[in-house]
């Protein structure tokens, strides 16, 4: 399907009106009244003018908003290519043509025009929109309309198939036309189709009150209906996407928006115009309405809600790079597809991570294309302008695969390892000492006798340099680290720290990974050395053979960065019998079974809140809660007991091992790049 055929489409079914004077539509609210024809009703309507402008002079200055809208206009008419910007016209001149106008009094009020000129797509647009609202007088804030009453439409699934069984044995597609051009030409219309019951508010996050079934079957029947059927939903879309932009939404509204962004005719180009503008208003919404529309959409089926995405990773990466750059206005006419669309994105992505369990991987998130842009200029927009209104991608870590984080990451310490290095040597000259090429690098010797103490001297000592490039030197032995000497300190340190014997840490067979030890002891000090190891691994991007569970990761961004206060807690966070299922499946199975139990718990597995571990051949007992000895498991508190266990043996039993290897780790990789990482993402590193 072309651009310009619903555009052509549009202006044959009604012809063009004089075009008004740049900013008459804004500036009256509606189109300019038709010339006298006889001489007394043209002095009558120079009365009557007279009076109007009269009332005007009393209204408020309207300096600003005039102007914004002058300048919207101006705007519009450069940056609007010709296909959606015929649509408006025409449509806005049979509008002009009925007569209908909003009073003057209304001057300050948005109308339907307005979707032309939308700001930038930005973290804070809603913010912005709201301060703009509010500050507003209160003459001119527009009140909030009642919510109109939907059309009565008794078509059915039935109904609906049957008239498509018609058309295409007959060739006539007169009854399917009629109702695709009148449910999609409005939001109202749309309802009425769609929503199960029409009496009814479904305003809960829980039922969306969409017929699915149905949007469903005339969805896939869309594409196999002629071109002219297929214009007409584009146009009434059009006619929606004008006449909603009033203001609050309603429930109604936050329906038509789900089931739009359902149109499969969306995945053509030639309708990339149309849904740019869906995906702004989209993304323009309030808090609360993405609320609404991210629950809603988690009861979209899996291959419908995969189709989804795959649309709008679609629109961006050929946003990025268009097959054929003539299809789309330029790139800085339309900043703001590429923002629109990653937000309405991240919708889906939280509908996704709030699914248990996902509707879809989240590598199916992961647009490749981004692999081909620079990404170091996007982390260091996401950086300096973090908390601005440039987009970055970086804001939307879930789009970015973990092949270009793991880039991101690299060159960042790349980067760090120049500048600290830059700066050591600026120190020393300013100094007026000899430069010394020791000083640009974390200079590691150790012997291979006294590995582990050697080790934990030279990092304790050299705290200042731990971000300089990593070079060892085995004492007593001849030889340059071009990257076998470290890659050596690394393996043989690994495997002396990680041996069952040394008692640091505990190898589960089942999960295949290790676990912090809950052993006591007197100095924490090595398990700091073992997470400046982590740190020192990732910071200077080599593989270590050892695994991690994925909560390991969500531990060390408990918090992200360290805290001034040292009596902070850290490394505590939210888990549960997901997270010990990765170190210790069985345990988290027999505590599923318990929670599953349909017998008496108290009296069939007789527990109180209190466990034992056994440590150095001794059992201790440690109380869940207080008095925990003296309280029984129940059906009732059994879900409690579960989650005490499991913050039990994954934070409170652990917590001093994993603060000091939390310090350790982040005394050397403290980069914001590993905040775009999901905990997932970081397993084969650690």
């Amino acid at each position: 399907m072309s651009r310009q055929s619903p555009a052509a489409a549009t202006a044959a079914a009604d012809p063009p009106s004089p075009a008004l004077p740049p900013g008459a539509e804004l500036s009256r609210g509606g189109a300019d009244p038709p010339a006298a024809e006889e001489d007394g009703e043209g002095e009558e309507e120079e009365e009557e003018e007279g009076e109007k402008e009269k009332e005007r002079e009393k209204l408020p200055p309207l300096q600003s908003a005039s102007s914004a809208a002058a300048g919207g206009l101006e705007r519009g008419a450069k940056n609007q290519f010709s296909t959606f910007s015929n649509f408006i016209t025409t449509i806005n001149q049979k509008k002009e043509g009925t007569g209908s106008r909003s009073p003057p009094t209304q001057l300050g009020i948005p109308n339907i025009k307005s979707v032309r000129d939308l700001p930038p797509i930005c973290l804070d647009v809603r913010q912005k929109q709201r301060v703009s609202i509010d500050t507003l007088p209160q003459e001119l804030k527009a009140p909030i309309p009642p919510e109109p009453a939907l059309p009565i439409r008794t078509k059915t699934v039935k109904d609906f198939q049957d008239d498509m069984e018609k058309a295409k044995s007959s060739g006539d597609w007169k009854a399917v036309h009629d109702f695709y051009s009148t449910t999609f030409d409005s939001f109202l219309e749309i309802n009425a189709a769609f929503k199960r019951d029409a009496n009814y508010p479904f305003n809960t996050i829980e039922d969306s009150g969409i017929n699915a079934k149905f949007v469903n079957v005339v969805y896939d029947a869309l594409l196999n209906t002629p071109q002219d059927v297929q214009k007409s939903v584009l146009k009434g879309i059009i006619n929606g996407l004008l006449q909603e932009w009033k203001g609050p939404r309603t429930k109604d509204d936050l329906r038509a928006y789900c089931i739009l962004l359902q149109n499969p005719q969306f995945s053509n180009t030639s309708t990339y115009v149309i849904y740019a503008h869906l995906l702004r208003q989209i993304a323009a919404l309030t808090e609360a309405d993405h609320h609404f529309l991210v629950h809603w959409s988690k009861k979209i089926s899996q291959r419908r809600f995969k189709q989804l995405v795959d649309r709008l990773l679609q629109f961006i990466s050929l946003r990025l790079f268009p097959a054929k750059p003539e299809e789309f206005p330029p790139m800085m006419k339309c900043t703001w597809w590429i923002p629109s669309a990653t937000k309405v994105l991240a919708l889906f992505n939280a509908a996704n991570s709030l699914s248990g369990p996902p509707i879809i991987s989240y590598t199916d998130f992961y647009n490749s294309t981004l692999d081909h842009i620079d990404l170091m200029e996007e982390y260091h927009n996401w950086q300096c302008y973090g908390n601005s209104h440039r987009f970055s991608f970086c804001q939307y870590p879930f789009i970015i695969s973990i092949a270009a984080k793991k880039v991101i990451i690299q060159r960042d310490s790349e980067q760090q390892m120049i500048s600290i290095a830059r700066q050591s040597l600026v120190d020393k000259v300013s100094r007026r000492q000899k430069p010394d090429m020791n000083m640009l690098f974390l200079n590691v010797k150790v012997r291979r006798t006294h590995l582990v103490s050697d080790s934990l001297d030279e990092l304790a000592r050299k705290r200042a340099d731990l971000k300089k490039k990593l070079k060892v030197t085995f004492v007593g032995e001849a030889g340059l680290d071009m990257g076998g000497l470290t890659k050596e300190w690394f393996l043989l340190l690994i495997r002396q720290i990680f041996h069952p014997d040394y008692g640091m840490f505990t190898y589960h067979k089942d999960s295949h990974c290790h676990w912090f030890s809950s052993f006591k002891c007197d100095n924490y000090s090595e398990f700091r050395l073992v997470g400046a190891l982590m740190g020192l691994a990732v910071y200077n991007s080599i593989t270590l053979d050892i695994r991690f569970p994925p909560c390991c990761y969500k531990k060390l961004l408990s918090p992200p960065i360290v805290p001034c206060d040292h009596n902070a807690l850290i490394g505590i966070c939210d888990v549960t019998l997901e997270d010990l299922v990765q170190i210790m499946p069985e345990l988290a199975h027999g505590l599923s079974e318990l929670l599953s139990y349909e017998g008496n718990v108290e009296e069939d597995f007789y527990s109180t809140f209190q466990v034992f571990q056994e440590e150095f051949g001794v059992i201790k007992s440690y109380n869940l809660k207080p008095n925990g000895d003296k309280i029984p498991v129940t059906n009732q508190n059994r879900k409690e007991y579960v989650q005490l266990y499991v913050d039990f043996l994954l934070n409170k039993s652990i917590y001093k091992q994993f603060a000091a290897f939390y310090y350790g780790f982040h005394s050397v990789c403290a980069s914001y790049a590993l905040l775009r990482e999901r905990e997932r993402e970081r397993r084969p590193s650690l």
